[in-house]
């Protein structure tokens, strides 16, 4: 019969043989009681700051895994300025001519859904019940709403009690990136690469790898650790570019403004009305691309309208900011007087380009996922990563699953299976 018995969790828990994978069997996997350590640990971003992290309370993980890192060994530790905590394992093979490859997770979390005090819970030998969490019993996670569920049973499921999201973006990849190096430190007998770590503040914002000196943290090739479920291998992502179209009007007193007021904040609607439903986000998914509105500001005199353009094809891109500009050209044409300044930014591109130059970076994670038996999706990213961002530096950086579910949310939940494989995953990658 199914339950609902959960176990609260504070300290410690004791891992099961994983159901995924048995490549460790005998390991006494740390990642569980990490992330559940780590995940109580408040590290919202701020969109709103402008410093750098955004929030103090993110450095309080990234000191604990700055010592943590102290603790197991690692060369060439550091907490810098920005908030970048880095540190490099040497390879340990004689073999010459071995890739340094690195490994990144970031540890802030949205600021969209309270994060403060999260209490995560272990929900046992999930059985395919409802799991209803107890400090909000009208939430629920079902298996009609999270079919990845129903291939779950006799996995250990972890929420938060409902009152905060979990955590699991992307602190599940911070416990397997500090997990599967204790595995190789405490294992001097398995070969590896040499290994470099990041673990990053501000992702969730987008500012994640602004402030990350490259020419210090050197590597050839890298993965960040942030995707959903298990056996994913994200390869692509949109370019994206942002554009403002700033109205210019003609302000009068509105007592007497008949054949004189231009009102740029009609012109800015029309523009906004004109633009083709079918290419906005609510429309689109898989590899359709879009034209987003994201804000408008302004008087009768000036208004600004902010938007983001996406497609997975530099030409895709290239057509909506050429559709943008006339629709923009045409509303301002119908108030004789007005005038429009148009802005255009590339933000980032199709990380594809990069990792099609780099093709051992694909392979590696395949035959990793091979060997471990799991067979991996390659899929893309309709928006963009740490790694999309590093790629486009000129270090390639697919992302990968590390257990994550329904981000972003109080219903957000991981498994004790899914983030021991994960550790699993990180040390095959790494073997020589």
């Amino acid at each position: 019969m199914p339950t609902n018995k959960a176990i609260a969790i504070v300290k410690t828990y004791k891992h099961p043989k994983t159901k995924l994978t048995t490549k460790n069997p005998n390991y006494p996997y740390t990642v569980v009681n990490r992330f559940l350590r780590y995940v109580q640990i408040d590290t919202a971003s701020d969109p709103n700051s402008n410093t750098f992290p955004s929030t103090q309370k993110q450095l309080n993980l990234q000191r604990v895994l700055y010592q943590e890192l102290l603790d197991l060994g690692l060369q060439e530790v550091t907490l810098d300025e920005f908030g970048y905590v880095t540190a490099t394992l040497p390879s340990n093979s004689y073999q010459p001519n071995l890739p340094t490859i690195a490994f990144l997770a970031h540890v802030d979390t949205s600021s969209s859904v309270n994060s403060e005090n999260v209490k995560p819970i272990i929900h046992p030998n999930y059985q395919g019940q409802t799991i209803r969490l107890p400090a909000n019993p009208e939430l629920v996670i079902s298996p009609e709403t999270n079919p990845e569920l129903q291939r779950m049973l006799g996995y250990d499921i972890i929420t938060s009690d409902g009152s905060t999201l979990l955590g699991a973006d992307d602190k599940c990849g911070v416990a397997a990136i500090m997990d599967a190096l204790n595995f190789l430190v405490t294992h001097p007998e398995i070969p590896h690469t040499t290994i470099k770590v990041c673990f990053n503040p501000d992702e969730e914002i987008g500012r994640g790898m602004d402030k990350l000196d490259l020419n210090q943290f050197q590597a050839d090739f890298a993965y960040t650790f942030d995707g959903p479920g298990v056996g994913l291998l994200e390869i692509e992502n949109f370019n994206a570019a942002e554009m403002k179209i700033t109205f210019f009007g003609r302000n009068y007193h509105p007592g007497y403004a008949k054949n004189r007021l231009v009102n740029s904040l009609k012109i800015a609607s029309e523009f906004i009305s004109s633009l083709p439903k079918k290419l906005a986000p609510e429309r689109s998914s898989r590899r359709q691309g879009y034209i987003h509105p994201l804000e408008i500001q302004g008087n009768e005199e000036q208004t600004t309208v902010s938007l983001i353009l996406r497609d997975f094809a530099v030409e895709g891109l290239q057509y909506y900011r050429r559709l943008v500009q006339s629709l923009a050209q045409k509303a301002s044409s119908q108030y004789p007087g007005s005038q429009l300044e148009i802005t255009y930014t590339d933000q980032y591109q199709n990380m594809l380009t990069s990792l099609q130059q780099h093709p051992e970076v694909i392979q590696r994670a395949l035959q990793a996922y091979k060997k471990l038996g799991i067979k991996p999706k390659l899929d893309y990213i309709r928006g963009g990563t740490d790694g999309v961002h590093l790629s486009n530096r000129g270090l390639p950086c697919p992302n990968l699953s590390c257990g994550q579910h329904n981000i972003h949310s109080k219903t957000e939940w991981t498994s004790v299976q899914e983030l021991q494989t994960t550790v699993d995953l990180l040390v095959e990658i790494t073997k020589v």
